[in-house]
């Protein structure tokens, strides 16, 4: 069973009714009690306060009894033939008969129980009723009472008795009379007080015992089986299922006990207040009624907005960013937590859009990037009955616009590019995508390979048109690859592979665009292989270091040598450099081959050192190993073991690798200077805008390109360029390293040029370093007659 939220104790709703309901009903429970208490403790203290007036009501009720029986006595003792009867002699017969008859005529007068005359030596002389001579005994006692009257127990009853003196005029006698102690006391009582009353007598030695009483049989019986030889205390007793409230008034004390208990039903008194009780006890379930529903709904006018407000939460929770929170609580805290979660919603919808944006969108052309292209590709392909193709297209000579123009110009010809494909996709409601770089995608459904041809070639004809990117012109061209699915495949990156396989063979050919098809694959698959063999050719230790000497062309003195790796394949034999090493920048396995060549150049220099040569290595570091922000750190690693000074390596950069990335290359270059490395860049006048950044650079050398070296001699201009190149570089306060020294006339002429070192196969070819330390002890530089280069410096002037 499900219960209401209201009374669920683990809800709000159910806690703030329960808290209040609760703090009503225990005060509406103390008010009660303490309200009860009050009455009863009122009642109470009202009928003791009855019992004690009832108490001085009986004995005024008494006084009174004992003043008519005493004025009765009197008016008989004063009677003139009353006292001439009592005159007479006693000896006379029929005095005292005319004695008794004129006292019963009195008591009749009177009510009195009994009366009689004493002499004056207080003896009977006659009396209304036999016995009487027992009052003989409370005759003397009232003689010396100074009210005249008294209580007395005879034959088990009570008397109430006055005595008076007859005088004629000497005292000759007393009149006593008396007043049974009977139910019209009690009724008087009950009249003037509604108290309920018993007279009690106790014999000596027994309990007490009801003479009468103004109760009912029950009640009488019951009062009758609690009394015991104690005297009745003031209390309350149960009498026939009433409760009473009891106060005992004794009369008489001695040998024989008399008293009176009042008695005063403690129900009766409280039932007017029980009335009231109910009265208040209906009026408490009523208020208990009225604020449990305001308690309700209280708790449900605050525990329903939370609870929307706790739905909207578990909304944003499950991703709906998009239904507004409610906030309709008059409570201001409600409101304002309604307008917190709603401006945390918005922030929350506004950051999963910018994140969309950013997961799926290019900022650059704002098309789909590879991520969403991929998802929208999956869509299709588990369509499953939709055919389709996927183009890849890369543009020609784009990063030749970086260099030479700059990236803006760069950036600006990629969103040129994106509004024309867009423009030429639109009518086929293809999808387009940049991927990366200047890589884009476009997805054809509903295609088959000659629709993807025409689409390709309808591209590569725009693609004709060049485009005006303000005052520059750039004209434009790409290589497209189209791979159909399912005939191709069906999974999203075995498409994207095979596309891009046709758009490099496409490119390669020269031929705008190509279809895949499995031939192409064999070169990925031995490039592949490629890979996993060079792997184990670190692993296996088939590399081997080849140097090549480095002369000072002052001097003749070997100076040091360039480090070189080869392959020395199980099968193929010695691999050349041309044939792994691009494969190696491409794949970025060119940083493994680097650390090899550093840590055996390291060892080597350690080994020339030992043996007496003082040795500067110079190993090429490529773009990826530039890029590197951990390069010192791991050059340093290598070298530290074997205790070679940072000064026996020499690292060699190209113009390309600094120039793809300037200001992390310069961070890179000033930290390895920093440490004590000498560098140089390699290639020196091939690149586009070194002189821009050379004077920026924490250079030590030029290395001039062979290119120019190797044909100076024939070509006056490679000549001027290379003697250009020396100057620049010692103006700059830089050493310059001549490659493709060939013939001893190169030598004579670079010596003459001031060039100040050099290295070629005039000087000697790449040799294993095991061999190197033996061919620079036994170098001797060639004799100077047979350098000279006069007819070259001529013509320089």
């Amino acid at each position: 069973m499900r219960w209401p939220s209201w009374l669920n104790p683990h809800r709000l709703e159910g806690r703030i009714a329960g808290l209040f309901l609760g703090l009503l009903l225990i005060v509406q429970a103390l008010s009660f009690s303490a309200i009860r208490a009050s009455i009863t403790h009122d009642a109470d203290e009202s009928l003791a306060a009855e019992l004690h007036t009832g108490e001085r009501v009986l004995q005024r009720l008494l006084e009174q009894r004992a003043g008519k029986l005493r004025d009765a006595a009197e008016l008989l003792a004063k009677d003139y033939g009353f006292r001439t009867t009592i005159g007479l002699s006693l000896t006379e017969q029929g005095t005292a008969e005319t004695i008794r008859d004129a006292l019963a005529n009195q008591g009749e007068r009177v009510g009195a129980s009994v009366v009689a005359y004493f002499d004056d030596q207080q003896r009977l002389v006659t009396a209304t009723r036999d016995g009487a001579a027992a009052f003989g005994g409370a005759l003397r006692q009232l003689v010396g009472a100074r009210d005249g009257g008294m209580l007395a127990v005879q034959g088990g009853q009570a008397y109430q008795l006055v005595a008076v003196q007859v005088r004629t005029p000497a005292p000759v006698g007393w009149v006593l009379m008396g007043f049974a102690l009977d139910q019209t006391v009690l009724d008087d009582l009950k009249a003037l007080s509604e108290l309920e009353g018993v007279a009690l007598l106790q014999a000596p030695g027994q309990a007490w015992q009801g003479m009468v009483s103004t109760l009912g049989p029950q009640a009488a019986g019951a009062l009758a089986s609690q009394l015991t030889a104690a005297a009745p205390g003031d209390g309350v007793l149960a009498l026939a299922g009433e409760r009473m409230r009891a106060r005992f008034v004794p009369l008489l004390q001695g040998e024989q006990r008399l008293g009176v208990l009042l008695l005063r039903s403690l129900d009766a008194a409280l039932a007017p207040y029980r009335q009231l009780q109910v009265v208040l006890l209906a009026l408490t379930l009523l208020s208990v009624a009225v604020f449990a529903l305001f308690s309700v709904l209280l708790a449900r006018g605050i525990g329903g907005p939370i609870a929307a407000l706790s739905g909207a939460a578990r909304r944003l929770e499950g991703g709906d960013y998009d239904t507004p929170v409610p906030s309709s609580s008059r409570l201001a805290e409600v409101h304002e937590l309604a307008l917190a979660l709603e401006s945390m919603r918005e922030g929350i919808r506004r950051r999963e859009m910018l994140v969309n944006h950013l997961a799926y969108v290019d900022p650059l052309t704002l098309l789909p990037n590879r991520a969403r292209f991929a998802e929208l590709l999956q869509h299709h392909l588990t369509q499953g009955h939709t055919t389709g193709a996927v183009l890849m297209l890369d543009l020609d000579r784009f990063k030749h616009v970086n260099d030479v123009l700059g990236h803006d110009i760069g950036d600006r010809l990629l969103q040129s590019v994106a509004g024309r494909l867009q423009a030429l996709c639109e009518p086929a409601h293809s999808v387009l995508a940049r991927l990366s770089g200047d890589e884009f995608a476009i997805l054809l459904t509903h295609t088959d390979a000659m629709l993807a041809s025409e689409t390709a070639l309808t591209i590569l004809k725009d693609f004709e048109n060049p485009l005006q990117l303000g005052n520059e012109t750039v004209d434009l061209s790409a290589g497209i690859g189209i791979a159909l699915f399912p005939e191709h495949g069906n999974e999203v990156n075995l498409l994207l592979g095979r596309a891009e396989l046709a758009m490099y063979a496409a490119k390669a050919r020269q031929c705008g665009s190509l279809i895949y098809h499995a031939q192409l694959d064999a070169g990925s698959q031995e490039s592949l292989s490629l890979l996993s063999e060079m792997r184990r050719a670190v692993e296996n230790d088939e590399l081997r270091l080849f140097l090549q000497p480095k002369i000072d062309l002052q001097t003749g003195r070997v100076i040091g040598a360039e480090a070189l790796v080869r392959w020395q394949h199980p099968t193929r034999g010695l691999v050349p450099p041309m044939q792994f090493i691009p494969f190696a920048e491409q794949t970025g396995f060119i940083r493994m081959l680097s650390a090899w060549v550093l840590s055996g150049a390291a060892r080597f220099a350690r080994d020339a050192l030992d043996a007496g040569l003082n040795l500067r290595l110079s190993v090429n570091l490529s773009t990826r190993d530039l890029m590197d922000q951990d390069l010192p750190a791991k050059i340093e690693a290598l070298i530290t073991p074997r205790n070679v000074p940072a000064s026996a390596l020499c690292l060699e950069i190209t113009e390309s690798a600094i120039m793809d990335d300037p200001e992390r290359a310069l961070s890179t270059l000033e930290h390895l200077h920093a440490m004590g490395f000498k560098l140089s860049i390699d290639d020196f006048g091939t690149g586009y805008s070194s002189l821009a950044y050379l004077k920026r650079l924490p250079v030590d050398e030029l290395k001039i390109d062979r290119s120019f070296v190797m044909a100076m001699e024939r070509d006056l201009d490679d000549a001027r360029i290379v003697r250009s190149t020396i100057e620049l570089a010692h103006n700059l306060g830089l050493t310059v390293v001549a490659e493709g020294l060939e013939t001893a006339k190169a030598w004579a002429l670079l010596a003459q040029l001031g060039c100040d070192e050099g290295q070629g196969y005039f000087i000697g070819k790449p040799m294993p370093q095991e061999d190197f330390i033996a061919w620079a002890q036994a170098w001797a530089p060639p004799e100077a007659g047979t350098l000279t280069a006069e007819s070259v410096l001529a013509q320089l002037g």
